[in-house]
């Protein structure tokens, strides 16, 4: 293979597959009705006066799939760790022991499910994008190379397409379990 196909070739599997791991980071915060720190991925604490996020100011723990104890390092921060729990409207009620927040985490009604799953696929549609448009910059470097001829042009299209085609189809099943995930009670 011709050293700039590969590189053309290499760039875009690599921006395929941060188009996947940019997607898997997205779903993380859908949550599927078990707790999981990472629900609070977007809580900011007002930290002496600085917006901080909470991982960075607390631990996040899950003693059980319906509970999360967050433990401020700093026990005077207990009620502002509160409050930015309140601003992110989760739909969380954090309830103050003096030493802790805990948060019970609902369980999910049918119809939010629904609207979860709905979201998720937004995502991967979002990511099927990324991967389509990479797919795209590809094609127009390898048509508009000089040096290709055009059996190379031919075969390199065809080889990114199934580059393509094997991304999309991670994607498919990476909708396939997180659906599950959050279908299931």
């Amino acid at each position: 293979m011709n050293e700039e196909l590969k590189i053309i070739f290499d760039l875009t599997r690599e921006s395929m597959a941060n188009a996947i791991s940019h997607l898997e980071k997205k779903l993380l915060n859908i949550r599927a009705g078990k707790a999981n720190p990472n629900m609070l991925i977007n809580v900011f604490v007002d930290y002496y006066g600085t917006k901080t996020p909470i991982n960075q100011v607390a631990n996040i723990n899950t003693p059980d799939g319906k509970t999360l104890i967050i433990q401020p390092w700093d026990k005077s921060i207990l009620e502002e760790v509160e409050k930015g729990i309140e601003l992110a409207n989760l739909g969380f009620n954090p309830m103050n022991n003096g030493e802790n927040i805990i948060i019970n985490v609902p369980v999910l009604t049918e119809e939010r499910r629904i609207e979860l799953v709905k979201q998720a696929k937004i995502e991967i549609e979002d990511a099927k994008i990324a991967i389509r448009n990479a797919r795209k910059d590809a094609n127009n470097q390898i048509k508009n190379n000089e040096d290709f001829s055009d059996d190379v042009k031919k075969n390199a299209e065809i080889d990114i397409q199934e580059l393509t085609d094997s991304h999309t189809d991670k994607l498919d099943k990476i909708f396939e379990i997180k659906k599950n995930e959050i279908m299931t009670m």
